[in-house]
């Protein structure tokens, strides 16, 4: 009975971390009810939902040396008979789950990789804020008849942009852009040099970028978002996870395929189509099934059918251990049951 009542006020906790309102709970309150806990003697087994902003949260348990367990939120709504839905029953019903053994726990990188991960998101911000810094003033450029896009962020292109006359809020206007992109740009430098020093301490991200068209960026994206190559079996299982498949409404003999789910993390997602479209450019193979595509099905669709290929071969790449080079060998399809033998000979 006491770890149930502690279970529904943890609950309570957790759904408030995001607003502090419903209960007017607080951090000094979760941190107080836990540390009883510790002087108790007690050990306490915690699940939750998985969600955002209770990284403090699960900090706090391993730092007291509690048992955390992050389930899926989906599954966890989906054992769900009843339709009411209160604080209270929400944690009942994942005590029930503990108990019973049904808990749908999923993986959790770890904090290295966390804060790895922020690295990466951070740099695409950057780089997010530049871009639109940039798109504004080459507006600005081309409604004063400077038509070369390329020049523009050139010396002479420059110039010719700070030399054209304009009303004094658009000359205001100029000059805050450009001052905001002289300190975008080595920042981003900074960042991308903090990437590729990361990248060479990582072997499993060093043998990503001998494929074409994969920098550090995407190598290391990769390895980090995906976390073990255990835990998938099969390519389509990649793609699945990264949110490359499109949606399917079947049924019966009628079979209706929509847009990609995009489930997955968009970062990954991003950078995967932006690697494949330099691979389509560096490999003649790749440019010959991605024209084919485009032809049959448009260009959008061709770009990402071609990163979910791009993400099933680096998978078997990190599965395997190979480099572009041995994945040529053994084929382009390698993993797959058609060639198990190349596999298990190189496996040997």
């Amino acid at each position: 009975m006491t770890i149930t009542r502690a279970f529904s006020k943890l609950h309570l906790w957790i759904r408030a971390l995001g607003s502090y309102k419903s209960d007017g709970l607080s951090t000094e309150e979760a941190e107080r009810f836990y540390h009883d806990l510790v002087a108790q003697g007690m050990k306490v087994r915690v699940g939750i939902e998985a969600s955002g902003h209770a990284r403090w949260f699960e900090r706090l348990l391993a730092e007291l040396n509690f048992e955390l367990l992050i389930g899926d939120a989906a599954e966890i709504r989906a054992k769900r008979v009843r339709k009411q839905k209160t604080d209270r029953q929400d944690a009942q019903h994942i005590l029930r789950l503990l108990l019973e053994g049904r808990f749908p726990q999923i993986w959790v990188p770890n904090w290295e990789n966390r804060d790895l991960r922020q690295l990466l998101w951070h740099r695409h911000r950057m780089v997010q804020a530049r871009t639109r810094i940039m798109n504004q003033l080459q507006a600005v450029a081309l409604n004063e008849g400077l038509r070369c896009k390329k020049r523009l962020w050139r010396e002479r292109g420059r110039e010719q942009l700070e030399a054209f006359r304009l009303a004094p809020w658009a000359s205001r206007r100029r000059r805050d852009l450009l001052e905001l992109l002289d300190r975008l740009t080595p920042t981003i430098a900074e960042l991308t040099e903090a990437i590729e020093q990361e990248a060479e301490k990582c072997s499993e991200a060093q043998r990503l970028m001998t494929h074409p068209g994969v920098g550090a960026l995407t190598a290391l994206a990769f390895v980090l978002i995906m976390g073990r190559a255990e835990r998938f079996q099969c390519g389509k299982q990649i793609a699945c996870y990264l949110g490359l498949v499109p949606l399917e409404d079947s049924s019966g003999d009628r079979r209706r395929l929509g847009h990609i789910t995009k489930q997955g993390n968009s970062l990954l997602r991003f950078l995967l189509v932006e690697a494949a479209q330099v691979t389509v450019r560096s490999d003649q193979e790749w440019r010959s099934k991605y024209f084919h595509l485009a032809l049959r099905r448009g260009r959008k669709i061709a770009k990402v059918a071609m990163a979910r290929r791009l993400a099933i071969r680096l998978y078997w790449m990190w599965r395997k251990g190979w480099d572009y080079e041995q994945l040529k060998k053994f084929g382009s399809h390698a993993g797959q049951p058609g060639n198990r033998h190349g596999v298990q000979l190189n496996a040997e």
